[in-house]
């Protein structure tokens, strides 16, 4: 049976969740707004590229499977939770110790398009997202085909959602024109990536 005419009914659907899941404050959202700030839109592509890929791939793992591994194994999810916060408090400290741009430039490097896609398996909000992509949004006819376009989908709205994280930090950046006005701004970014911890911690 041809899966398209029943594949089409959940695109937009899909697609509202898609954007909503990608452009609401998250550790990802945060991250590239610090980013933004202290380095440029330019040099933090490779990390939007990178949550991008990564949460797509993510979406086809779980879709294949990879899901009912956590069921039948939840410690393992347990210890990527809190892999995933540690590695986020490590990245607070890093990002509030940020001075300004010509230091982002000359002393540290923005995240990596692997070191973002990787992040993705430990970001509570990506596999949130992608877990209700597969459960709620993707119908079980056809499933294979509707995976796949649903990554394609997912892919398609994330990348232009968070960017519009990452431009308003290099405008701020802009705008900060002392080393301790960006570190102050990189602070407050710092401590909103802590806050979004506080759902890991309330389960």
């Amino acid at each position: 049976m041809n899966p398209l005419p029943s594949s089409l009914s959940f695109v937009l659907p899909l697609a509202l969740f898609a954007f909503v899941s990608s452009v609401t404050p998250g550790p990802n959202n945060v991250m590239l707004t610090a980013s933004g700030a202290t380095f440029g839109y330019r040099r933090s592509v490779p990390h939007m590229l990178g949550i991008c890929l990564g949460v797509v791939i993510m979406l086809l793992l779980i879709g294949a499977g990879l899901g009912k591994v956590f069921e039948a194994e939840p410690r393992l999810y347990t210890l990527l939770k809190y892999l995933g916060a540690a590695y986020l408090v490590w990245l607070a400290a890093k990002i509030a110790k940020a001075g300004s741009v010509d230091q982002g430039q000359a002393g540290s490097r923005p995240l990596s398009f692997w070191q973002a896609a990787a992040f993705q398996w430990v970001n509570p909000k990506a596999w949130i997202m992608c877990i209700g992509v597969v459960a709620t949004y993707t119908p079980r006819e056809g499933f294979f085909f509707n995976l796949l376009l649903s990554a394609m989908v997912l892919g398609a709205i994330n990348y232009p959602s968070i960017s519009v994280w990452t431009l308003f930090g290099s405008t701020v950046g802009r705008a900060l024109r002392t080393p301790a006005a960006l570190r102050a701004f990189n602070g407050t970014m710092a401590a909103l990536l802590l806050l979004s911890l506080v759902p890991i911690f309330m389960e």
